[in-house]
């Protein structure tokens, strides 16, 4: 692999990342009281118990709308807070672009290419979904001896085929589909959308505030096993509503029930008359807060010390999203798609006040999340994520690999500073990551050896996922 050095790539793009960005976020209230970060080391310990697992996800989260990772005007102290408490990532991706294959990825550790379900982008009727026979995360975290709950979207198949509660996760309390109205729960094919386990549950509240008291309940019980706690916010996802906009939910609402069309439902949703930078800045600090009263829960059970608590978004932001300085957003493979913010605090096992370049994605947390649970993966169906154990506990060096995308319209690899990138109309571009993070300066006439080196990389994995279906 010429001019390539891992190593290397996480000081170029790190120094690169956090002086363009958190250079900005130096304004926020956040970044002027804490103290720098400092590179990423592993604390050498003893092994301990096994940890929980608070796996929490943002929904369309952009990877610059935390005050910490940059923007200058939505306020995140919750999530600062965490941050500062563990390791802060610049380099971290989503497995895909958009919503469902992104879970795909994270509850399979493998990529979306993989499943039949995983191939739409994303999900969109009852006919697609993650299969049950197909090992999970949940479930083998259960075979593991730990307990599994799944609270807020799923969005990997709607009932009666498909259900958290047939994946391998104990409890489910949420929404099936992609996106539901804050406060109807009424969603994207046209239904009612709030479920306990297999049954209908009936709570027009904000959404994120139900799922906010769920989630609290959960971490506040007395557990007599490990446990795993998967919470799928739907914040900021359209439509933009917040806490004080019933009205504005109710008209949506209504819309729904008067379509005559599945694309008028998706109309109704996706709001576009609607949103602001304003509505999307009380968006993000109220899926902000909500974290910040499930930690304090967490706190006050008195586990805190031992869990491991994961924070990232499913995918890149929209279009009321701060991502600079990054190019694109969902649905391509652009950094502003798929590059997200992310965090992890495991008090127990990591240090405070960090800061990691690693790249890696959502398939590399399932393995994590295995080894450090002491599961292992179901020979038949390998992981495509890499462990990040060994590295946060033992200060290893993960192998090289290459970080692989494929969504139709887009394909993408990185390996070190070096992303191939392929666009909608086919062209084929090279960019050095390490120097250019918003993807602006094409090195593909200047590196043809390198450029198809990476594409044939691409190409040679690309070739073992399943095709898609004609559209």
């Amino acid at each position: 692999m010429p001019e390539i050095s891992r190593r290397a790539f996480g000081g170029l793009v790190g120094g690169g990342a956090v002086t363009a960005v958190a250079g900005t976020a130096a304004t926020a209230d956040a970044a002027e009281s804490a103290p720098a970060e400092r590179p990423f080391k592993a604390r050498p310990a003893a092994p301990g118990r096994r940890p929980n697992l608070l796996v929490i996800l943002g929904d369309d989260l952009g990877w610059a709308d935390l005050s910490s990772y940059g923007a200058p005007h939505i306020k995140t102290p919750n999530l600062d807070r965490l941050a500062r408490q563990g390791v802060r990532f610049t380099d971290a991706y989503s497995g895909s672009a958009t919503c469902s294959p992104t879970r795909f990825s994270l509850y399979t550790g493998r990529y979306p290419g993989r499943t039949p379900g995983g191939l739409a982008e994303p999900i969109a009727n009852r006919t697609q979904g993650l299969d049950p026979s197909h090992p999970t995360l949940a479930s083998l975290l259960k075979k593991a001896g730990y307990s599994t709950a799944l609270i807020g979207k799923w969005h990997c198949g709607w009932l009666p085929d498909y259900s958290p509660t047939k994946s391998g996760w104990d409890e489910f309390f949420g929404n099936h589909g992609g996106v539901l109205e804050y406060f109807s729960k009424l969603g994207q094919l046209g239904d009612y959308d709030l479920y306990e386990g297999d049954a209908t549950y009936k709570d027009l509240r904000y959404y994120t505030q139900v799922l906010t008291e769920r989630a609290v309940e959960y971490v506040g019980r007395k557990h007599d096993q490990p446990w795993l706690l998967n919470l799928n916010f739907t914040t900021p996802h359209w439509p933009w509503l917040a806490e004080g906009d019933a009205e504005t939910g109710a008209e949506i609402a209504a819309k729904i029930r008067a379509a005559t069309s599945q694309l008028e439902i998706s109309d109704a949703l996706n709001q576009y008359d609607g949103g602001s930078v304003a509505k999307y800045t009380e968006m993000v600090q109220s899926l902000d807060a909500a974290v910040g009263e499930v930690l304090a829960a967490l706190r006050r059970s008195g586990q805190e010390e031992n869990t491991l608590v994961y924070f990232a978004s499913d995918n890149g932001g929209e279009r009321w999203s701060y991502l600079w300085p990054l190019s694109g957003e969902k649905f391509v493979l652009q950094e502003g798609g798929i590059r997200v913010p992310t965090i992890v605090r495991w008090p127990h096992r990591i240090d405070a006040g960090q800061v990691s370049h690693e790249p890696n994605f959502s398939p590399d947390w399932t393995a994590t999340f295995l080894e450090l649970a002491g599961a292992r993966p179901d020979p038949a169906y390998p992981l495509d994520g890499t462990s990040l154990a060994g590295y946060l506990l033992k200060d290893e060096q993960p192998p090289e690999r290459d970080l692989f995308w494929r969504v139709r319209a887009n394909r993408a690899l990185r390996r070190g500073d070096w992303k191939y990138y392929q666009d909608e109309d086919g062209d084929d571009h090279l960019f050095d990551l390490g120097a250019d993070i918003r993807e602006q300066a094409d090195l593909a006439p200047d590196k043809p050896e390198l450029l198809a080196e990476l594409k044939a990389a691409w190409e040679k994995i690309a070739s073992g996922l399943l095709p898609y279906p004609a559209a």
